[in-house]
């Protein structure tokens, strides 16, 4: 009974923070209603007894993608007004992608649900005498361990293009060099001044 209504709570606050999030007009409030949905998503895995998928979701996409996502769109300040307004001539095209999610959804349940499940492929059995975080660790670092590690090597090479792209020297903007500020002496840094009793120091 307990676990039921906990699931029936976090579903259908998921729900309606995934509804809030297409229907607010303001993007901070959609964003911050993005994070109540993967929240809930997490309380749902949870449930299901996929603690590491729910640590995962919060870590990586409350903790990092959705807050980046807000900062990015509270420093910007895009005008959103501004961009609402080629809304209809794009339209046409959302709706036909919209219909085609919901004819695969459409299908895909209707295909576990009147065959009884889609084909179950059990490459290995899963232990039952270990948590489900050291399960996929052991299947990840032992089977899977060279996609892993070329997944990674995938990631660095992304995380350093996308630093190179952006950086840009422009001319004209004070920048920090680190080997002169930590080569400076006390003779350099500073300049002592004599004034006497009384009088100012010219400038």
């Amino acid at each position: 009974m307990i676990p039921a209504l906990f699931f029936y709570l976090f579903a259908g606050i998921c729900i309606a923070s995934a509804l809030m999030v297409i229907a607010s007009r303001n993007p901070v409030h959609s964003v911050l209603y993005l994070i109540l949905a993967f929240v809930n998503a997490a309380g749902l895995f949870l449930l299901l007894g996929a603690e590491f998928l729910a640590m995962i979701l919060v870590v990586v996409y409350v903790g990092a993608v959705a807050v980046l996502f807000l900062f990015v769109v509270m420093m910007l300040d895009v005008d959103f007004a501004e961009l609402r307004e080629g809304f209809l001539q794009y339209l046409p095209v959302g709706a036909l992608v919209g219909v085609i999610f919901l004819a695969e959804i459409l299908l895909v349940v209707g295909a576990a649900t009147i065959g009884g499940g889609g084909p179950r492929v059990v490459v290995a059995p899963i232990p039952t005498d270990v948590s489900n975080t050291e399960a996929i660790g052991l299947v990840l670092y032992t089977k899977y361990l060279y996609f892993f590690q070329a997944a990674g090597v995938i990631l660095l090479v992304a995380m350093i293009g996308a630093i190179v792209l952006t950086l840009r020297h422009r001319t004209g903007v004070k920048r920090q060099n680190i080997a002169e500020q930590v080569a400076r002496t006390p003779e350099t840094a500073i300049e002592v001044r004599k004034v006497k009793s009384g009088q100012g120091l010219e400038v």
